[in-house]
């Protein structure tokens, strides 16, 4: 299977560990969605913005893994979307973003570079 990454997991982030036991496919831009910080970490919602992104293939293991890190407490739900790579698990915030920073260029790796 495979997932999209748009923040902390990308590679050189934070918790890019996470993401050690997975095969790392390619970058991808994906299409009408908006990206925001929620502090340490991003979380995307659908609008009129792309987001840069990684495509990973992974196993079972770690999608159970990230499923633990990011669902807990509803803050996240995983949609498929299609990438160049085929489909795509991407997590989508799922609370309100009033207040949130946008992070207009869609990355971010780029976010500090944003007045």
């Amino acid at each position: 299977m495979r997932i999209i990454v748009y923040g902390s997991l990308r590679r050189e982030q934070g918790n890019s560990h996470w993401m050690t036991n997975g095969q790392w496919l390619g970058d991808h831009v994906i299409d009408g969605y908006e990206l925001y910080s929620l502090g340490h970490y991003p979380g995307v919602i659908k609008g009129t913005g792309k987001v840069y992104c990684e495509v990973y293939r992974i196993d079972a293991t770690t999608l159970a893994e990230l499923d633990a890190l990011r669902s807990k407490g509803g803050e996240y739900k995983r949609e498929l979307t299609a990438t160049p790579y085929g489909s795509a698990w991407l997590y989508v915030y799922q609370r309100p973003v009033a207040g949130r920073k946008r992070i207009v260029s869609g990355n971010w790796v780029q976010r500090d570079k944003e007045d």
